[in-house]
């Protein structure tokens, strides 16, 4: 089967991505506008970059009804600073009932019923019930795609303070059966990292 997304509506050619990039990490990104009402919104086009200095990337889309810019977005452009907080699976009924795009004026924290819990570096809150959050402030904000539906746009932070709950760290490690961390599917669908297999890499050819 070849799939050419000239041919194709941009319904079907999001689908076969968000069906075909799995698992996909959630961001839980909290942020504050400039009149200083808190927003907070889970991006799944999420990731690591690198570690010095640390910095993490994710990818608030263009709204697929109207192609405008998420809060989200319009916040970090406007204060260059969010939190990204990690989504356990205690944390999923909340998140989700974040993800309506709900109006600028209004509160996810509110709506969801999480905790803002002041930052100690950025002014933005994180999810006090998380228990990993990282302060970042922006690095740059890269325009990707076309000017309204289906466009996005790639957000770069750099970590500036990681909160890190004791009871997922143990000598330098996450204890990632305390974390609980949930991906994100296709659909309604998410998933637990509980069937795992390892594999040993070598450092260095022999």
């Amino acid at each position: 089967m070849i799939f050419d997304p000239k041919e194709h509506s941009l319904a079907e050619t999001h689908k076969l991505m968000i069906g075909s990039i799995l698992p996909r990490p959630i961001a839980f990104v909290s942020t504050l506008s400039k009149d200083g009402i808190e927003n907070l919104a889970p991006f799944s086009y999420f990731n690591g970059i690198c570690s010095d200095p640390p910095s993490i990337m994710f990818c608030p889309a263009r709204r697929g009804y109207d192609g405008k810019t998420k809060d989200t977005l319009n916040n970090i452009r406007d204060t260059e600073e969010f939190v990204v907080n990690i989504v356990s699976e205690d944390l999923a009924e909340q998140m989700v009932a974040t993800a309506t795009d709900f109006e600028p004026d209004i509160n996810e924290f509110d709506v969801s019923g999480l905790t803002p819990d002041p930052c100690q570096i950025i002014a933005p809150p994180r999810v006090k019930e998380a228990k990993i959050s990282f302060e970042c402030k922006l690095n740059q904000i890269i325009p990707v795609g076309n000017e309204g539906p289906g466009g996005g746009f790639v957000v770069i932070g750099t970590v500036v303070l990681f909160h890190v709950d004791e009871d997922v760290y143990n000598n330098g490690h996450i204890l990632i059966e305390k974390l609980r961390p949930i991906g994100r599917m296709a659909g309604n669908k998410y998933i637990r990292p509980t069937d795992q297999f390892e594999i040993i890499r070598k450092i260095k050819p022999e």
